[in-house]
């Protein structure tokens, strides 16, 4: 037959999960504004009802329930929703990147604007055009010098400020190379920790919501594909085990393994470029092509806006701008010096001789290359010194009776000026391998329709970014909102729960006291009969 004491056990049960209950509603509550929390609930079971079914068992109607436990304190998380958040991390974490790359970019070229370059080589051809009408003018031909000055320090500033910033990306890649490497090593010390938890039959929850928190801001620097491996032992079914992180392109080729257990590999990003350009990438004892990457994520935004060698060529968004530079500067320089050694001066005119004086010269002393030219031009030194070196006339060199060469040429003349000023309108000799406009167009373009094109180029890049980056960020939040409606806590229904396990709780202490009066009864009350 059932024990007297029976109803005590049940009771006692009753009381225990209800108050294991009320402490994990307390545990929510208490970390509803911890990032990365998930709430946690108790999974109440049945015991073993009584009796068993044996040989031995007692002849009863049936068998009786003897109350609940707490079967395991599971955390609410769905999973499928973590994959596609990462998905969107790690895409915003590429376009948000970007974006700001573009927006430096704009901030420096500043177009258009009063004090770019568009409007500076305006003012130059515009001092051209006065010169041309009294090409002997003191205070005219200064002004064309000074012009050109203008000309020649706005593309060297140009050119620094993007090396200036291209150098700040350099940093920024080594700082998020190191972020990535510390959340691996955090990532796998947990994974450690939850390793020696587990085989004990307990959910490590607080410790899979730190490493899923860890995993979300490592997808945002790099794509990443998660694995989960069981831990040996007595480790429960619904238990999560230890991650494997493995860095993935974009169509799910395996790069190398950045965490598997409680070990990890560094991510090395190398400058072993041309002009130190990323060329290959390292985890662990592994190496990449950086070209091989082909995913998103701010790693690759910022190594595709710094720079990276493919095919032997440096490309990337500021060394494309900076040949864009390069190839403007050369290109103008070259043709407006040629047409400068057509002309002659005043000074030359007086003198009867004529000097070749370029009018734009290289920093370097050296003749004119075209790589990194924007920050090395300059007014030549004859230009700068002297007024009177500037060509504004054309004339023929001829000798005289006695042979001696001497210039043909009629002071005033101001025809060479005019063909100055025209070099703004004239189709320029551009490098292929840096057109904005339609390849079939390159011959035809003038120097203001290739800095426009340079330009819009520019412009429409940009505001991709900027959209794909509002588009990222909205599929993202969407997805963490769905995310919180799962697994964040609600003060509202853990206040309902609460009342919930408490009255449960009250119930099972009342039905102590009721068992308790039921054995006073039984003990002190029968038996008593004719004392």
């Amino acid at each position: 037959m059932r024990s007297t004491f029976m109803g005590l056990e049940t009771a006692r049960r009753g009381m225990y999960t209800q108050q294991s209950a009320l402490q994990t509603t307390g545990h929510n509550i208490a970390n509803a504004n911890t990032p990365g929390y998930s709430r946690q609930r108790i999974n109440f079971e049945q015991t073993e009802p009584y009796p068993n079914a044996a040989l031995n068992r007692p002849q009863i109607p049936g068998q009786v329930g003897t109350g609940v436990k707490a079967g395991s304190i599971q955390r609410v998380r769905e999973s499928f929703l973590d994959v596609q958040y990462r998905g969107e991390n790690n895409k915003l974490g590429y376009w948000e990147t970007r974006a700001e790359a573009y927006n430096k970019l704009e901030e420096v070229l500043n177009e258009p604007s009063e004090s770019g370059l568009s409007k500076t080589m305006d003012q130059f051809w515009q001092s051209l055009q006065d010169l041309a009408v009294n090409p002997t003018n003191p205070g005219a031909r200064s002004v064309v010098r000074q012009r050109g000055i203008a000309v020649a320090e706005t593309f060297n500033y140009l050119h620094n400020s993007l090396s200036s910033i291209q150098r700040d990306l350099k940093n920024e890649v080594s700082v998020s190379e190191k972020e990535i490497n510390s959340l691996t090593y955090q990532i796998s010390k947990i994974n450690g920790q939850i390793a020696d938890v587990e085989p004990h039959g307990y959910l490590p929850n607080d410790l899979y919501d730190e490493r899923d928190r860890l995993i979300d801001e490592l997808s945002s620097l790099v794509n990443i594909k998660v694995d989960y491996t069981s831990s040996s032992g007595g480790a429960l079914q619904m238990a999560d085990g230890q991650a494997v992180i493995k860095m993935v392109s974009d169509s799910g080729k395996e790069l190398g393994i950045l965490v598997s257990g409680d070990r990890q590999n560094d991510v090395t990003v190398n400058f072993d470029g041309a002009s130190e350009a990323v060329k290959t990438i390292s985890i662990g004892s592994s190496t990449f092509d950086f070209t091989d990457l082909h995913s998103t994520g701010k790693l690759q935004a910022l190594v595709d806006s710094y720079g990276y060698e493919e095919g032997g060529k440096v490309a990337g968004v500021y060394p494309d701008m900076m040949k864009e530079l390069d190839n403007l500067a050369y290109a103008f320089a070259t043709e407006f010096n040629a047409v400068h050694a057509k002309g002659v001066s005043p000074n030359d005119i007086v003198n009867a001789e004529k000097a070749e004086n370029p009018f734009f010269a290289d920093a370097e002393n050296v003749p004119i290359q075209r790589a990194g030219f924007a920050g090395r031009i300059e007014l030549a030194q004859e230009i700068h010194n002297s007024l009177d070196n500037i060509a504004t006339a054309q004339g023929e060199e001829k000798l005289d009776a006695n042979g001696v060469p001497y210039v043909d040429a009629t002071v005033g003349d101001s025809s060479n000026a005019l063909a100055l000023a025209d070099v703004f309108n004239k189709p320029l000799e551009y490098l292929e391998d840096f057109t904005p406009t339609d390849p079939a167009d390159d011959e035809l373009a003038n120097f203001r329709n290739y800095y426009e094109g340079v330009i819009g180029g520019m412009a429409v890049l940009s505001q991709e970014a900027v959209r794909l980056t509002q588009n990222s960020n909205s599929l993202r939040e969407s997805v963490d909102n769905r995310r919180k409606s799962v697994s964040s806590v609600s003060l509202d229904e853990e206040m309902t729960n609460m009342i919930q396990f408490q009255h449960a709780y009250n119930a099972s202490a009342r039905m102590i006291s009721l068992q308790d009066e039921m054995l006073d009864k039984i003990i002190n009350g029968m038996g008593t009969a004719g004392r």
